[in-house]
Parts: C-alpha cells; structure tokens; sequence
C-alpha cells in the first residue's frame, strides 16, 4: 500500500517524471546540468506545466462539486444550523467555493445579505480561500499526505474559531448599512433549479476556462520568485530569516505575506523553492495563509462591506491564529517529515 501511495504521490501529483523530461529536454537543446540556469529553467517549466495540469484538473472537478452549491442553497444549508455546528458547516462550505479572498467575498456579502449569523459568515470566508480541496491536493503533491491534512484541519480550526470569537462579540453593528439594510432574506427560501449532467460539465468546464485566465498571471510570477530563491538565492539566507535559528521567522513570514495578493497556485511554487532551501515548514504554511486569506487587495473589498472595528479583529484573529499554526507546525515539524 505504502508503494502505491508512494507512486501516486511522486509520480501522479508530484510529476517527477515531468521534471525529469524538462531536463532531458532541455539539455537535447544544449544546455548543462551543472549551471544555475539550468537548474532556474528547469524549475520554471517543471512548476508552470504541473500546477497547470493540477489546476485544470482540480478547478474542473471542484467546480462540478460546486455546482450541486449555488448561494441560495448554500444559504439554505447555512440556515439549517445553529450554535458552533453552523460556523463548522460554513467553515467546510469554504472548501468547496471560491480559490481566492476576493472572490469569496462577493458570497459573503450574500450570506450577511440573508441574514445569517455573522460568526457563520466569517467562518466561511477564512476558510474559503485558505483551505480549498485544491490546497489540500497541492500540498500533498510537495509536503505529503501529512502536512497537507494537517494545513487543512487546521485551517478549519483557524475558521471555527475565528468565527466563534466574533460571533461572541456581538459585532452585527459593524456591517455596512447597506448589507444590514438588503431585502433579500427570503432568497434563502427560493427553489432550486436541478442541473443536468450535461449543464455541470458545462459549468465546470467555463469556470475552469474563467479561473485558469485569472490565476495564471500569478502561476508564472510565483514559479518565477521560486525559481530564483531555487537557484540564485544563498540558502544561509534562507535558513537565516526563516530557519529555526530564528525565533521571529513565522511572525516575519507571516508578515511578510499580507501586503502580496495571489492564491494557492500562486503560493505553492515559493513554498516548494523556500523548503529546499531549508526554510522552516512552519513559516513556509504560515506565509501560505497570510498570502491566501489576509491580502491587501482582499481587506480593501471587505473594508466596503464591513467597518473599521470588525475589521481590526478579523485581521487580528487571522494574524494570531497563523502565528500560533505556524509555530505549531514548527514544533512538530521533525515527527511528520
């Protein structure tokens, strides 16, 4: 079984035998194996072909998952709920929507629209863009089985709870009067369109067409950066900022991750070029979080739909609660690599 597993994950989502036809290629076109540029080349067509074929693949899947979840159902699964069960149910709601912050946020507007618990909303959107079923097989591609089930559990966590806290605040206020004021509270009672197969594919088929345009921009800059910290960056720099030597390294990654925009397919190939280097698994994933859920872009949208206040604290709880993963998975780090 172990061999089996083993395969599926070098061969079917790791690619290695991509890797090994890039380089074989690249040196019938005359090219070293023993240069940097080489090995920055090699990287750059390995990484953008394989995340390709898994985006396309996952986005195609996920999105024909998604298609059986339109809001109003969605919403009405939502409404269903009461207590910490609704916040764990919006929670693994994020799984199967949006790859990004911004584009979870637009649902969010709808679910506070409906009136639904606002703990619930802020549930989903944590974990919408930090913990799709993309990220899960992604991660399992270059970290394994392990990591990745424990970034997803997680992250969950991270959603649950985050949503818990400001539920207890009685933050309700601090949504924009616009949200407050929407009529659209009966929608979560409206009937539901059945699809047929042929309409699913269809849908699955244009999101991916849609998703792919948008991301891929970010796929090329991604596997860039992690092409040059792969091969030019020294890797005592590395190790030096985000290696264990250094107490601060998930807090600096952390950090560091906020102000940039981009998503997991984005986010994975820096992930994979900082590992080789020797970078903590802790501030690797807490780079990872911050990057997916906290971008600025993705804060100033949510600044149009909720006020100052509830910002500050998701932010807060956010920020917090990816320190407190990443240092986790520090501490761990030695028993499940």
């Amino acid at each position: 079984m172990g061999t089996i597993w083993s395969f599926i994950q070098n061969q079917i989502l790791g690619m290695k035998w991509l890797n090994l036809l890039v380089g074989d290629i690249l040196v019938k076109f005359g090219m070293g194996r023993d240069t940097h540029l080489f090995g920055g080349v090699q990287f750059f067509f390995y990484d953008v072909i394989k995340i390709t074929i898994l985006l396309c693949s996952l986005i195609f899947f996920i999105s024909y998952i998604q298609s059986y979840f339109p809001p109003e159902r969605s919403k009405k699964i939502l409404g269903r709920f009461h207590g910490i069960w609704a916040n764990i149910v919006g929670a693994l709601l994020g799984t199967v929507t949006p790859f990004c912050s911004c584009s979870s946020i637009p649902l969010f507007i709808g679910f506070s629209s409906a009136g639904l618990p606002l703990g619930v909303t802020f549930s989903f959107l944590i974990s919408s863009p930090m913990v799709d079923l993309g990220s899960l097989l992604l991660l399992m591609s270059i970290f394994g089985i392990k990591i990745a089930v424990w970034y997803v559990v997680l992250g969950l966590i991270i959603a649950v709870i985050g949503g818990t806290i400001i539920e207890k605040l009685k933050l309700e206020d601090e949504i924009e009067d616009f949200i407050r004021n929407a009529k659209s509270v009966g929608s979560i009672d409206l009937d539901i369109p059945e699809l047929s197969v042929g309409d699913r594919i269809r849908y699955a088929k244009q999101q991916m067409m849609e998703t792919f345009k948008k991301v891929f921009p970010y796929i090329i800059v991604g596997v860039g950066i992690g092409a040059a910290i792969h091969n030019w960056i020294p890797e005592r720099w590395i190790v030096g900022i985000l290696g264990s030597k250094n107490p601060f390294g998930v807090i600096l990654a952390t950090l560091i991750g906020i102000p940039i925009y981009a998503d997991i397919f984005g986010t994975i190939p820096i992930a994979e070029a900082l590992f080789a280097k020797g970078a903590n698994l802790g501030s690797i994933l807490a780079f990872m979080m911050a990057v997916t859920t906290l971008s600025l872009p993705s804060l100033v949208m949510l600044r149009k739909a909720i006020k100052p206040k509830l910002l500050k604290v998701f932010i807060g709880i956010c920020t917090v609660g990816i320190i407190i993963v990443g240092y986790f998975f520090n501490a761990i780090q030695q028993f499940i690599i």
